[in-house]
C-alpha cells in the first residue's frame, strides 16, 4: 500500500471515530466532547430545527435533551472521500428517544435523516468545518413502560467512561 492510500484509510478511521463521539457525546449530554467534534469555527445548518454555529447546536441540543428519559442515537452507510487536509461524509443518522407527555404517558419518538459533513484536518485533528442535516422522516407513539430499568447514566457517571481509552 502506497503512503497516499495508506494516509487516507487512516483520515477515514479518524472521521469515522469522531462521528461516534458525536452520538456519544449526544447520548452521555457531554458537552466538551461534543464540541470537540467541530472545529470553532465550524456552522450547522439543521434545517427549521437550528442554523447557526456547531458549538452552538450543541448546546442548543442539550437543552432539549435535557427534558428527555432516554435517547440513542446511531450511524450507519458513512461515506468519506479525502482530498488532502479536508473531507466530505455522508452517514446516515436513526434517533430514538423516551419522554414523558404532559399527562405522564411514556412516548416514543423516532427520527431518521442524514449529515453530510466537510471535515478539515487542523493541528493533527480532524474535525467538521460545516455540517448540512437533512431529515428524512420522524413519528411519535405510545409505548408501554420498559419490562427492564434503563442502565446507563446519561452524563459522565455512565461505566463506559470506566473504560480504558485508547
Amino acid at each position: 500500500m502506497d503512503e497516499t492510500a495508506f494516509a487516507e484509510l487512516l483520515a477515514k478511521q479518524a472521521i469515522t471515530e469522531q462521528l461516534y463521539r458525536y452520538c456519544r457525546s449526544m447520548d452521555r449530554m457531554d458537552n466538551d466532547l461534543g464540541r470537540s467534534v467541530f472545529h470553532a469555527d465550524a456552522t450547522a445548518d439543521y434545517g427549521g430545527m437550528y442554523r447557526g454555529t456547531g458549538y452552538g447546536f450543541i448546546d442548543f441540543v442539550y437543552g432539549a435533551h435535557a427534558g428527555m428519559l432516554a435517547h440513542h442515537h446511531q450511524l450507519g452507510n458513512i461515506l468519506i472521500a479525502v482530498d488532502g487536509n479536508r473531507a466530505y461524509s455522508e452517514s446516515y443518522v436513526t434517533v430514538t428517544f423516551r419522554r414523558r407527555g404532559e399527562n405522564g404517558a411514556l412516548l416514543g419518538m423516532s427520527s431518521c435523516g442524514r449529515y453530510l459533513d466537510r471535515w478539515e484536518k487542523r493541528a493533527d485533528r480532524w474535525a467538521i468545518v460545516d455540517r448540512l442535516y437533512l431529515h428524512l422522516t420522524d413519528e411519535s407513539y405510545p409505548v408501554a413502560d420498559s419490562q427492564f430499568p434503563t442502565t446507563g447514566a446519561r452524563d459522565r457517571t455512565d461505566p463506559s467512561y470506566e473504560l480504558p481509552r485508547a
